[in-house]
């Protein structure tokens, strides 16, 4: 299988330049962990297993988790209204949207970045410069005050205003930032030491840089594309072998208690009519009646990223790139190895 998916892997970067870094687990074997392109192109400096990546949407499941600890801890539940969690103002928003709903995409919100109707993340810059853009409070103008969007559960709407809500409620209530609790409660935890929340303006070692290609060849880094640090929609810089550990973790009940880690993983909305689903916080795909794989995923300018765990076959794959395009189509090649 390793020669298979090596062989793949490099097909694949011969036909689109894949920059990035793929590991493959089965339980605690490692099947294949290869890496391919530059973190920095300017000082020509290769990615890596130990290269940290930006994996925009993906850290999502994180927050989630943080909001599943403070229910288990009982100092939140999950119908808890909206409205009675947090003090800023959403004068046009339901009274009972709960933090279910914001959970499973399914509040009706507005969102800062609508994916049904915007194709490109760099236009929220243009009135809204990224490089002010520091706090979770600072996205809250792009949205509060808009009205609503759909009914409350009305359907899955994918929204990051959603989890940036989720966020504030997880400071407020463990009185504490949001990237100093994930580092305490998920990333300490799961041991992965490689990972966190960094700004663009003074990243650690070993971090790659974004890259947005262009068709005539010519690139640009994506440092004016993105926010200067990211939150709770999206944002961490993790290496693959800490998402392993991630995966390890979670699974093994080491973030969350057995009854709480099975809430987490509920298929509670369908996403789409081939037997999609989301969690609190992840993808879930269904094969007839039983759970195929868990997975979480992001997008941004000079992002991509793609990383599953196999229920059935308890395999891990874990895809990241420092390009926009490029994680899907190694994670769809490696899976039909795997499935």
């Amino acid at each position: 299988m390793s020669n298979y998916i090596f062989n793949r892997i490099q097909e694949i970067q011969a036909q689109n330049g894949f920059s990035g870094t793929v590991l493959v687990k089965e339980e605690k074997e490692t099947l294949a962990e290869i890496s391919c392109g530059y973190a920095n192109r300017s000082e020509k400096i290769k990615n890596s297993s130990f290269t940290r990546f930006g994996i925009a949407s993906g850290c999502k499941l994180f927050t989630a988790i943080a909001i599943c600890q403070l229910v288990e801890n009982g100092k939140l539940s999950f119908d808890t209204k909206l409205q009675d969690c947090l003090d800023f103002s959403f004068p046009n928003f339901d009274t009972s949207i709960s933090i279910h709903h914001l959970l499973t995409h399914t509040s009706g919100i507005p969102d800062y970045f609508d994916e049904e109707l915007m194709d490109d993340f760099e236009e929220l810059w243009i009135k809204n410069p990224m490089y002010r853009i520091r706090t979770l409070e600072d996205f809250l103008p792009l949205f509060q005050y808009n009205s609503m969007k759909l009914k409350v559960s009305e359907r899955f709407h994918y929204n990051n205003a959603g989890y940036i809500l989720l966020v504030l409620i997880v400071e407020k209530a463990s009185n504490l930032n949001f990237s100093d609790y994930i580092h305490e409660y998920i990333f300490k935890k799961a041991e992965m030491d490689e990972s966190g929340f960094f700004e663009f303006d003074c990243l650690p070692p070993k971090t790659a840089l974004g890259y947005i290609d262009y068709t005539n060849g010519s690139w640009k880094k994506n440092i004016y594309s993105l926010p200067v640090k990211g939150g709770s929609d999206g944002g961490a810089y993790i290496t693959v072998k800490d998402i392993d550990k991630f995966w390890n973790a979670l699974i093994i009940n080491q973030l969350l208690g057995e009854i709480y880690t099975e809430k987490l993983l509920t298929p509670y909305v369908k996403t789409n009519e081939d037997g999609g689903f989301y969690g609190y916080g992840v993808w879930i795909e269904k094969n007839n009646n039983s759970i195929q794989k868990y997975h979480i995923m992001g997008y941004d300018p000079g992002v991509s990223f793609h990383s599953a765990f196999y229920s059935e076959t308890e395999h891990k794959l874990v895809v990241c790139s420092n390009k926009s395009e490029g994680a899907y189509d190694i994670m769809e090649e490696i899976e039909k190895e795997i499935l």
